[in-house]
């Protein structure tokens, strides 16, 4: 019989649990060595993400489009690839999205269709010809993404500087229409009425009135859901598993691998266009701007996935952690002077602890598979002794 400090060593969310409070800790070492009371700073970071409605709200809406991209990049590697291209596939989404939105003039329902439909069909696009290239040519799917990552960053901001989308005197594109906007009530928020509830109501007016918030939130729950249903309930998730844990095993069963790498890595970027959809008519200023660098959304996206351990749902919650750091590092940074770094410091050792914790159930097994022969020599000397006895 096991004991229960090596099954809770073997489960997967348990692990997570550990390398999360690991990482907490070993921050709060760096900003005592740093000159920064480390409890202190631990509890402003945690009031800075908890501490009131509209803190938690804005909490939920920095992580919604990190969440989509994680979503995005834990599909591919349940199917066996590796999509470090979530960056440009946001930025292209994004792209598309004010392209559609700020074009188009058509009432609400029809406007936010089209909008969302471009923003993923032309991720879904941009990820589909990285499993091109993996399924026809052979290209590692990691080299190709990362250069269609730098094409989608200088895409954006040649998209953003033609005379069409160009805003006059500023350094970004026209926002899309308000008819594309995706979030709650924003009419009435600024109406009399409106305004009227919200200021009778605390609680209302920080989460409503404060805050830009958008469906995205709730489509991320459902795509989670969606997901998981897919990859575990339908012949076409079993056949992308199939493809992702063997290939030769794969093909010889009559699954068409090539096409499934395509549709793996398609189906993955349209996650990651609903983040840029969602992003765009659901936040403020609802355009693009020119870039410098990338916004780490699709990088972000892939820790997520880590922390996840690439649970469809996990990430959700890893999301949500995700954005509460970068949203209450804001606060440590204003209150304590502490330097923004320090929250990179404790994203960055979580993921390593993550993923040094999948090492830990293969150490055991080799562990016990050790422990074994020893164990079962000293029992047949027993019965030699027994039947020597007799």
């Amino acid at each position: 019989m096991e004991s229960k400090v090596r099954k809770a060593l073997r489960n997967p969310f348990a692990l997570t649990i550990i390398a999360i409070i690991l990482g907490f800790i070993i921050a709060m070492f760096i900003l005592a060595v740093a000159g920064f009371p480390p409890f202190k700073s631990v509890g402003i970071l945690i009031k800075g993400m908890l501490g009131t409605p509209k803190d938690f709200t804005a909490v939920i809406i920095k992580s919604t489009p990190i969440i989509f991209t994680g979503l995005g990049v834990a599909f591919a590697m349940k199917t066996g690839l590796f999509n470090i291209g979530g960056e440009g596939q946001y930025m292209v989404g994004c792209i598309a999205a004010v392209a559609i939105g700020s074009w188009l003039d058509f009432p609400a329902p029809l406007q936010i269709i089209f909008t969302v439909l471009a923003a993923v069909l032309a991720s879904a696009l941009y990820a589909g010809l990285v499993g091109l290239l993996k399924a026809k040519k052979g290209i590692h799917e990691v080299i190709s993404s990362i250069m269609l990552n730098w094409i989608a960053l200088y895409l954006n901001n040649w998209f953003t500087n033609t005379n069409f989308y160009h805003k006059p005197n500023t350094m970004g594109s026209y926002p899309v229409r308000e008819s594309a906007y995706t979030m709650i009530l924003p009419q009435w928020k600024r109406s009399e009425a409106g305004l009227a509830v919200l200021r009778n109501n605390k609680f209302l007016l920080q989460v409503l009135g404060r805050n830009d918030v958008n469906v995205g939130f709730i489509v991320a729950i459902a795509a989670s859901v969606l997901v998981t249903w897919i990859l575990t309930r339908t012949r076409k998730g079993f056949e992308l598993r199939a493809v992702g844990s063997n290939i030769h095993a794969a093909r010889y069963t009559g699954i068409d691998v090539e096409k499934n790498m395509i549709q793996s890595m398609m189906i993955s970027g349209a996650l990651c266009g609903l983040g840029a959809a969602f992003y765009i008519t659901g936040q403020q200023p609802h355009l693009l701007n020119t870039l410098s660098s990338s916004e780490n959304i699709g990088f972000n996206g892939l820790s997520v996935a880590f922390i996840a351990q690439n649970s469809p749902i996990g990430c959700i919650f890893a999301g949500l952690l995700f954005g509460g750091l970068l949203y209450g590092g804001a606060t440590l940074q204003s209150q304590l002077g502490a330097p923004t770094e320090i929250i990179n410091i404790i994203i960055g050792v979580i993921v390593f602890l993550v993923a040094l914790s999948i090492l830990i159930p293969r150490f055991l097994d080799t562990h016990t598979k050790k422990e074994k022969p020893q164990e079962v020599t000293a029992k047949e000397k027993e019965k030699k002794k027994g039947a020597g006895n007799v």
